[in-house]
């Protein structure tokens, strides 16, 4: 336990910094371009939302899904360790990453059309725009995901949490050249070739050197890495079987996405529409990347070794115990995020109202908080076995949710509530997708042996009550809606640093009082992200 402890308190710091800086970069984008009510900050929300879309599927599923166990066997089996593997991997990475992103370029007209088609003209030029900038991080998102897996795989989990700083330095100053330069640009006329390229040449050059960074951690890997183009005869067609499926589950979730976008695009006059509902997933994935990715990435490579041993019993020991420490964390983060939600939306927006519609599409991510963060762990659970085809499946029901509450929405739900709908509906079809994968998970394993895990996780959801009671009785003490962290962008970070902490010591105190035992294993976790531990 004490070496997944180091490892994930690594993880947490990284990421946690990682995304605190990623938060300053978004409060500079959005003052800008504005959240609400604002064409410019949707056309860069689509553009930039592009290659976003297809590293999130990646990293989360064809290369940490495959690329891991089967580094973790090469590891194992191979004479030099895995080396060899390894570089006809990263080699053949590499080629099809460059061939991809010439094709997503050349292909830019329809994307656009396909994700933004619904938005007034003037957007769609200027999203078209920015997509031509914006598109080549495809290949360095790739990069930079298939170099951290590879360190991942060989237990060097620090770079890859911590060198999205540098993508975020680099985009903080040029967000902040840009408003210095051309000031708040909230329209989508006017733009000159110097704003454009400066505001998403920004957003490009930070994912740029946030990959190249990772090449300077290959000897602390023990790897010895050279351009290899004999992909035959070294196990890679079982890779490439193994990233068909995970390959079918990103055209699935691709056309979800891009349904999502296209439909939410139609409210960019009227209120919340694509740049708010960026931002509250980006608020929605603070606490799920700090705790869910930092404690499950070491656990998967633990959980990888087992499944490659046979060791069921150990999986379902993984498996339980990773899911009772992420929902001890990620409840006590849903009770203060959601205490503090109007404090969180006002730093991102130009109004008090502006911060009311974004809260409300917030509140509908966090609907599933919880849900999608034990439906990680059983994911990556059958990505342990070499099982790509079950979550295919299990993403498939969730993607035609996602595509049919959206369209539900379009036609039941008021523009100005749209973006709301849209998000709601993505909520209920995580919660059913985890039920469909837990069900799947424990066909395949005989029994899941997660009875404690789910009793744990009621117990942590009734501590929660309380202290997010408490979190909202603060907010209101403070002023509530006419309170004054509402009057600019700046003084609601005080407002959420008191209803948030306030709602995580109530938390804290009930689980406490419960005596719940998942408590001291945090404490320890916490404790070796303090300095001098």
């Amino acid at each position: 336990m004490s070496a997944i402890g180091r490892a994930s308190a690594n993880v947490a710091a990284g990421t946690l910094v990682s995304r605190a800086t990623g938060l300053v970069r978004s409060v500079v984008l959005a003052s800008a371009l504005g959240v609400s009510q604002a064409p410019a900050a949707n056309a860069f929300g689509v553009a930039n939302q592009l290659p976003n879309n297809i590293y999130a599927i990646i990293s989360s599923g064809l290369l940490a899904g495959v690329i891991v166990p089967q580094i973790v066997r090469a590891s194992r089996t191979h004479e030099d360790g895995g080396n060899a593997f390894v570089s006809k991997l990263l080699t053949l990475g590499v080629v099809v990453l460059g061939a991809t992103t010439v094709l997503a370029v050349l292909a830019a007209p329809l994307l656009v059309s396909l994700f933004g088609g619904l938005m007034d003209p003037a957007a769609v030029a200027l999203t078209m725009a920015f997509a031509y900038w914006c598109l080549p991080q495809i290949f360095f998102y790739g990069l930079y995901a298939l170099l951290g897996e590879i360190l991942n795989a060989k237990k060097v989990f620090g770079p890859f949490a911590w060198s999205p700083i540098i993508n975020n330095v680099v985009s903080i100053i040029g967000f902040l050249a840009f408003i210095w330069l051309f000031g708040v640009r909230t329209q989508a006329t006017g733009w000159t070739p110097e704003m454009i390229a400066l505001m998403a040449g920004t957003a490009t050059l930070g994912i740029v050197m946030q990959a190249l960074v990772l090449l300077g951690f290959w000897r602390k890997a023990g790897l010895h890495l050279r351009p290899d183009f004999g992909w035959r005869g070294i196990g890679l067609g079982q890779v490439g079987r193994l990233a068909g499926w995970t390959f079918s589950m990103v055209i699935v979730g691709q056309i979800a996405g891009m349904v999502q976008t296209r439909f939410a695009g139609t409210a960019s006059e009227a209120g919340a529409s694509v740049a708010a509902m960026q931002f509250s997933w980006l608020v929605f994935m603070l606490p799920f990347s700090v705790i869910v990715l930092s404690i499950g990435t070491p656990y998967f490579t633990q959980l990888s070794t087992h499944a490659a041993q046979g060791d069921t019993d150990s999986v379902r020991k993984d498996l339980n115990t990773s899911t009772r420490i992420i929902g001890l964390l990620i409840v006590g983060a849903l009770a203060a995020v959601f205490a503090a939600i109007l404090p969180i939306s006002r730093v991102f927006s130009h109004s008090p109202n502006e911060a009311r519609e974004m809260s409300l599409v917030l509140a509908a991510y966090l609907v599933a908080l919880v849900p999608l963060a034990v439906q990680f762990v059983i994911q990556r659970t059958f990505y342990a076995y070499q099982d790509t085809r079950t979550p295919f499946f299990f993403t498939l029901v969730q993607s035609v949710l996602v595509i049919a509450t959206a369209w539900i929405a379009l036609l039941t739900v008021p523009k100005a509530y749209l973006a709301f709908g849209i998000a709601l509906g993505q909520s209920i079809a995580n919660i059913l997708q985890l039920v469909l994968a837990a069900w799947l998970l424990r066909r395949k394993l005989g029994t899941l042996g997660m009875r404690s895990a789910f009793v744990a996780l009621g117990g942590f959801l009734l501590a929660a009550v309380p202290a997010a009671g408490a979190g909202w009785l603060t907010y209101f003490l403070l002023g509530g809606d006419e309170g004054w962290f509402m009057a600019d962008k700046f003084a609601p970070l005080l407002a959420v640093v008191l209803i948030g902490g306030v709602s995580l010591l109530v938390y804290v105190a009930f689980l406490a009082l419960f005596r719940t035992s998942e408590l001291g294993v945090v404490t320890r976790l916490v404790k070796r992200l303090l300095p001098g531990r």
